[in-house]
């Protein structure tokens, strides 16, 4: 009687499995050279994201919507992230 191994996982998940890998592009991610150092792409967007969030708390005072919207850090977050990834988009999108 042959003694069958159980496998941790089956043939039929192994694409499941290795499907996040697929997005792995052999060039590496996309980076700058800042003062003999290298920095990664979304640093530049995220910094990007909060000069935006910022302008838009500072539009939202301005404009007097301060004291009539709720939750303004998870819509001035929003905002910003929002604008974090169309920069990225914009700039790096194919």
């Amino acid at each position: 009687m042959k003694h069958r191994r159980n496998n941790l996982i089956s043939r039929p998940f192994w694409p499941l499995v290795l499907a996040p890998l697929t997005g792995c592009a052999a060039g590496g991610a996309p980076s700058y050279t800042v003062v003999g150092s290298y920095f990664p792409a979304w640093m530049f967007c995220t910094v990007i994201g909060i000069f935006i969030a910022i302008g838009a708390r500072a539009a939202f005072v301005s404009l007097g919507l301060a004291n009539v919207l709720p939750y303004q850090l998870f819509v001035c977050t929003a905002i910003g992230l929002t604008g974090a990834m169309l920069v990225w988009l914009l700039w790096f999108g194919q």
